[in-house]
């Protein structure tokens, strides 16, 4: 992918995607991307795949925006900034939608846009170290791009102060606001992550992507008879489908289903 995106994957058809620019806390530039975007691309386009981990190497998850890349930005016309931040919203809107369970592993500080990075995955396991800041109104911006996302994850309230404050926060309010799912000491970061996969895993695949779509296409949703409906047209069609029908044999025959088997 490039020298600092690292993308892997194994056979269980996890896959983790890397930041590896540690001499720069991990700090992103137009570049940098482009190269999440290729590699949520390929992801979303992997019928393989069942999980992704977003992680980062060094002391830092992201310091957000690289100092290089502000200072090019400072000189752009209003168009030029323009196509700057809709790629910067191309980028987290797939990575937000990516049709697998998402893990982001915070293992130190995530400023800026990192917060975005964050707001993004479905799940986020961080540790004691893992600091936040949405720091963009220090240097009179806003954080615009990144702004739905967090807001979904930590509610209007929270996103207020910090917004305006800029305030420096910890994992533990992280924990507390909703942007960690969950916090650990830096040596079990690794194993609570895996933990986590392992128990996604042993879900039905094509179930667990349904019922990521189920969360985005009801969250918000007027509770009326459309909704209904469709809820149960989307239970009535899985069930009869053939990892529907194999995951009830197998509850019913108290055995494992076909997928874990496979695995």
């Amino acid at each position: 992918m490039s020298e600092v995106v690292k993308v892997s994957s194994d056979a269980r058809g996890v896959f983790t995607v890397s930041l590896e620019r540690p001499d720069k806390h991990n700090a992103f530039d137009d570049a940098i991307i482009a190269a999440l975007s290729k590699a949520f691309e390929d992801i979303a386009s992997t019928s393989s795949a069942r999980v992704m981990v977003l992680s980062a190497a060094g002391r830092s998850f992201s310091a957000g925006a690289d100092l290089a890349w502000m200072q090019r930005m400072a000189g752009y016309s209003v168009d030029e900034n323009l196509r700057d931040a809709r790629a910067l919203a191309a980028m987290l809107a797939q990575l937000n939608t990516l049709p697998v369970p998402t893990i982001a592993r915070v293992q130190g500080a995530a400023f800026g846009g990192a917060v975005g990075l964050v707001s993004c995955c479905d799940m986020a396991v961080g540790s004691e170290r893992a600091a936040f800041c949405l720091s963009e109104v220090k240097i009179g911006l806003i954080p615009a791009t990144i702004s739905p996302y967090v807001v979904a994850a930590i509610g209007e309230r929270a996103s207020r102060r910090y917004f305006t404050s800029a305030e420096r926060f910890d994992a533990e309010e992280a924990l507390r606001l909703g942007l960690l799912s969950q916090l650990v000491d830096g040596a079990s970061l690794d194993a609570a992550i895996e933990a986590l996969i392992e128990q996604i895993l042993a879900n039905g695949p094509l179930a667990v992507r349904a019922a990521k779509r189920l969360v985005a296409e009801v969250a918000d949703a007027p509770i009326d008879a459309k909704l209904i409906d469709t809820t149960c047209h989307r239970i009535a069609d899985i069930r009869v489908s053939s990892e529907g029908q194999e995951g009830l044999a197998a509850f019913l025959d108290k055995r494992q289903p076909g997928w874990q088997l496979e695995d």
